[in-house]
């Protein structure tokens, strides 16, 4: 099977160094509302000397795909990697080479992986297709679409009876917890992807989890080789897990953050056309002329390259930083 011309690098959110490049001022200055990252990260606690100093200990990982497993409501210990996006790249190269259909528009990194591995990708709007695998986020990014875990579940059985596997993205799931199907992992078909550090405030610690037929999990772990994740990324992750108290709290905070950052959209003319409780995507006839604006205001929105009209705003981080942006949305120069 020939494969489909690989799609390039992908244009993220955080490339605050390429804003700064464009618009000046100095890094302290910027409000990064690109991203889709809680802003009030999860407090690390001091970590002993051997989590920098030896190599990251089986007694550890083991605690933390523990709790992991708790955490996510899940009947098996998950694999755990250096980031969701290290899964993205690596399951592609597990799966004998087909069809992927990829439902979008979603994070473009799906794509792009499977088609790297040499997978002939299809973009779809609706996942009633007769594709091997079939790869959907939920909830979406970046319009938030949710679909209901029976709907997903339903889409799995149908997968697996082809002999194939519904990959579901869940890196926003944080903030949805009744949507997720991470406590339906181990059926055929099933594979459902985690990422830690949006929720939990702490991207550059670098872990995400994988959940799914427990002979695909085993070529995932074997591929991920020894000490995938670092010693400070498993004493931090099993803490910040196992903290209910934060993670409710936090579910709580971000759910106002988010209400009152659409209150801010309001006064800007902007209507929320979706998102999450960690971001909201909105509409904008110039849509680039509009984040120009906000770059010379020292304020780095997600653009789109692919979808003009389209912006991302995460949440601003502080009283502060709510009315820079109220400011910079209400003037028009």
């Amino acid at each position: 099977m020939s494969a489909e011309p690989v799609p390039p690098i992908a244009d993220h959110g955080g490339a605050l160094d390429r804003a700064i490049g464009q618009f000046g001022g100095p890094r302290e200055d910027w409000i990064d509302l690109s991203t889709g990252i809680n802003p009030w990260p999860y407090p690390v606690p001091a970590l002993g000397p051997e989590a920098w100093s030896r190599l990251p200990d089986a007694g550890a990982l083991a605690a933390l795909l523990r709790v992991a497993r708790d955490y996510y409501g899940a009947p098996a210990d998950p694999v755990a990697a250096p980031g969701s996006q290290a899964l993205i790249q690596l399951l592609p190269r597990l799966v004998q080479a087909t069809r992927v259909a990829v439902v979008g528009p979603t994070y473009a990194e799906h794509a792009r992986c499977w088609a790297l591995a040499g997978h002939r990708v299809e973009p779809v709007a609706d996942p009633a297709t007769d594709a091997p695998i079939l790869v959907l986020v939920n909830p979406n990014n970046p319009d938030g679409l949710c679909r209901a875990p029976a709907e997903l579940l339903a889409l799995a059985e149908r997968q697996a009876a082809r002999g194939g596997l519904l990959v579901v993205d869940e890196a926003f799931a944080d903030v949805t917890p009744e949507r997720s199907v991470a406590g339906h992992v181990g059926r055929p078909g099933l594979v459902v992807l985690r990422s830690f550090g949006k929720f939990f405030g702490l991207a550059g610690l670098r872990l995400g989890f994988a959940f799914g037929p427990a002979d695909l999990m085993a070529a995932l772990d074997q591929a991920l080789g020894p000490w995938a994740v670092a010693g400070p990324a498993l004493e931090v992750g099993r803490m910040a897990l196992a903290d209910r108290a934060w993670i409710a709290a936090t579910r709580d905070r971000l759910a106002e953050a988010a209400r009152n950052l659409d209150a801010i959209l309001s006064v800007g003319r902007l209507e929320p056309q979706g998102g999450t409780d960690l971001y909201r995507l909105v509409r904008h006839a110039d849509a680039t002329r509009l984040a120009d604006r906000l770059g010379r205001r020292h304020i780095l929105v997600r653009r789109f390259a692919d979808r003009p009209t389209l912006l991302r705003f995460g949440l601003p981080p502080d009283e502060a930083a709510c009315a820079r942006l109220q400011a910079a949305l209400i003037r028009k120069d």
